[in-house]
């Protein structure tokens, strides 16, 4: 496995990992965060418990290239979702930097794993 795609791999599942937690637990910050975008917090659960999926994607990626791969994928769907909802409300670019880099990181671990997308699940 290429060093470059491992360390993305930890770095989005630590993030996510982190991330899909405090919704799923319901920290004040996300409860805050999923009011201020105007979503219901059951889509913050929601959105959580999808995130956590991308996780166990990416940890199964490190014998299975192809789950890394789609995990990528899953990975900047969600971000675009959130960048949308950032932008919906107004949000300053601040606001978006961290969904940015995030997509960043997601779109390069797809890239770097592309010749492996056609051999999921693996």
């Amino acid at each position: 496995m290429d060093v470059l795609v491992m360390i993305i791999e930890i770095l989005l599942g630590l993030m996510f990992l982190m991330a899909g937690s405090m919704k799923v637990f319901g920290t004040k910050m996300q409860v805050d965060s999923f009011a201020h975008l105007k979503l219901p917090q059951w889509f913050r659960v929601f959105t959580g418990l999808t995130q956590y999926i991308a996780v166990i994607a990416l940890v199964i990626g490190f014998w299975e290239p192809s789950w890394s791969a789609w995990a990528g994928i899953w990975l900047g769907f969600i971000m675009l979702g959130a960048a949308a909802a950032h932008i919906r409300v107004k949000d300053p670019v601040t606001a978006l930097l961290p969904v940015i880099v995030l997509l960043i990181l997601s779109v390069a671990l797809t890239l770097l794993q592309s010749s492996e997308l056609a051999n999921f699940p693996g």
